[in-house]
């Protein structure tokens, strides 16, 4: 059996290097689109102003891409280097989806980001638009193909055991691909990209309005990333309850961590606001509750049944017996292959295999005959995951989700009223909105990997046998190593993105572009000067 600590070890690695990753992953995904809206402003229109927006926002854009591509090369090799058994159990399914991420999206997004940036002067126009949307297709196409990899995980489609090989093999890629988890999961990653990058570009923009420093360029840009903004956040609110309405189906114990449900309740259930979650007493030590709400929210009926986690934890047990019975078939194919009777032992509990393996760390000697009452129960509560870090992270996120979709109403309605340079507060305020969508899109990673947990695939294989055999001290090492330099990359980035936001566009703007105020504190241009300007 793998050393617990390296299995944790592994589990922090990975969990460190994904979460600085998707640091860069959701800014890069809008700020394409984004950039493609402006050019096409610009291409439509004429006016030199928006090819100045796209040349400046697409700065930024170019360092967040570059230092992502760097965080995001090193998480694939960790599949064979930490996640060695994972790799080979399913490799057949998982490495499709990668491969074509790499020869479709990853090769096209940096073939035409070349273009994108080098090509002001080589190509018209319309020859430079298409190259600039053919990026924002490249991003997303990249995002979809890694989130149908992720989507196997959370609920693994098009794909068959084979007890011969020992493996997972490919059996359907369409099924695949068209995984209603991946699907819904793609579609909400990348509209909150675009809510990411709507709020980055309004942050940005209320700065530079509020020091009365590039007006035109920033009052422009302010507006159509307000009106992006609101249009994505509305659709990440809705899609993200689209995605809770398929995992409810396909991971019953993420949904009932997510709302703290112990036991089971008649319809319609009662919604907990907030709870404290207590894993060792499996009650809430209290919970501020709403009559009536979790059944029409969960279900969008009034009468279908929530299960609790005291009913998923009683049937997983039930599927823990059965699988214990795969498992020992299972070793006895490899015995003794044709063996008559283990693959007929073996077929008829097949589907419970993965529960099986759930139980076999409890089993005395390895020996799945000896597991007690009591191992099985263990074994059946290790089905659900921790449910403290799932309730807190859900919250969150949809919290930060609720806040940003204030923030967006108030932005549009203040450019759309054309007074936002009124707005002295809601200026200085908007800077501050920038790290949410960031912290929204962790927490979210958060819920949708916590809750996965004790499986790396769902039901299939779990966590404590998935990792490679290294020693504790070469874990402890590289997970040092990994912190260490992406801290760095970190840093790098905010060096570099402060500086070039100081800097601003090249060109100056009327009014009162290129003019330096003093920061926050005070120096503000005079309101009825801006007034005058309009916003």
């Amino acid at each position: 059996m793998i050393n617990p600590t390296v299995v944790e070890l592994s589990r922090w690695q990975f969990a460190a290097t994904a979460l600085y990753h998707f640091l860069f992953v959701p800014l890069t995904l809008g700020m394409t689109f984004m950039l493609a809206a402006m050019e096409t402003v610009y291409v439509t229109t004429g006016r030199e102003i928006y090819r100045r927006m796209v040349e400046f926002w697409g700065k930024l854009f170019l360092i967040n891409f570059a230092l992502g591509v760097a965080t995001g090369l090193t998480m694939e090799f960790e599949f064979g280097t930490n996640w060695s058994f994972y790799s080979g159990f399913v490799g057949d399914i998982f490495g499709a989806p990668l491969a074509i991420e790499g020869l479709m999206a990853f090769f096209m997004e940096s073939t035409f980001i070349g273009l994108m940036v080098f090509g002001w002067k080589r190509l018209s126009k319309m020859q430079h638009l298409l190259v600039t949307y053919l990026v924002a297709l490249g991003s997303n196409l990249s995002a979809l193909w890694i989130l149908v990899a992720n989507g196997f995980m959370q609920d693994p489609q098009g794909a068959h055991f084979n007890p011969v090989t020992m493996r997972m093999e490919l059996t359907s890629l369409p099924a695949l691909i068209f995984s209603p988890d991946a699907q819904a999961k793609f579609v909400h990653t990348s509209i909150a990209g675009y809510v990411t990058a709507s709020i980055f570009v309004c942050g940005i923009s209320a700065w530079y309005l509020y020091r009365g420093r590039h007006v035109e360029l920033a009052r422009r840009s302010f507006r159509m990333a307000a009106l992006f903004g609101v249009l994505a956040t509305a659709g990440v609110i809705t899609l993200g309850d689209a995605l809770g309405f398929v995992g409810a189906h396909a991971q019953p114990s993420k949904l009932a961590a997510m709302e703290a449900m112990w036991k089971t309740e008649p319809a319609p259930a009662a919604f907990n606001v907030v709870a404290w979650p207590d894993q060792k007493r499996h009650d809430n030590a209290f919970a501020l509750r709403i009559p009536y709400v979790l059944t029409p929210l969960l279900t969008h009926t009034m009468d279908q049944t929530v299960p609790g986690i005291d009913a998923i934890v009683q049937h997983n047990r039930e599927r823990i017996v059965s699988g214990v019975q795969a498992v020992q078939a299972l070793k006895q194919l490899s015995a003794k292959p044709g063996d008559a009777a283990a693959t007929a032992q073996f077929q008829a509990h097949e589907s419970d295999l993965g529960y099986g393996f759930l139980a076999e760390r409890y089993a005395p000697d390895d020996d799945l005959a000896r597991l007690s009452p009591a191992d099985l129960d263990k074994a059946a509560w290790d089905s659900i995951p921790d449910v403290f870090a799932e309730f807190w992270s859900f919250r969150l996120m949809v919290g930060m989700g609720l806040l940003m979709l204030g923030f967006f109403v108030l932005s549009t309605l203040f450019t759309l009223r054309r007074d936002l340079q009124r707005q002295r507060w809601f200026l200085r305020l908007a800077p501050w909105m920038i790290p949410v969508p960031f912290l929204a899109c962790e927490f979210g990673w958060l819920t949708a990997e916590l809750g996965r947990q004790p499986w790396t695939v769902y039901g299939l294989l779990p966590t404590w046998m998935s990792a490679s055999t290294h020693s504790v001290g070469y874990m402890a090492f590289s997970l040092i190593g990994f912190v260490t330099l992406y801290s760095v990359f970190i840093a790098i980035e905010m060096y570099l993105m402060l500086r070039f936001i100081r800097q601003g566009p090249p060109e100056h703007d009327g009014g009162a572009a290129g003019s330096h105020r003093p920061a926050w504190g005070g120096g503000f241009a005079p309101a009825a000067a801006m007034m005058r300007k309009g916003d």
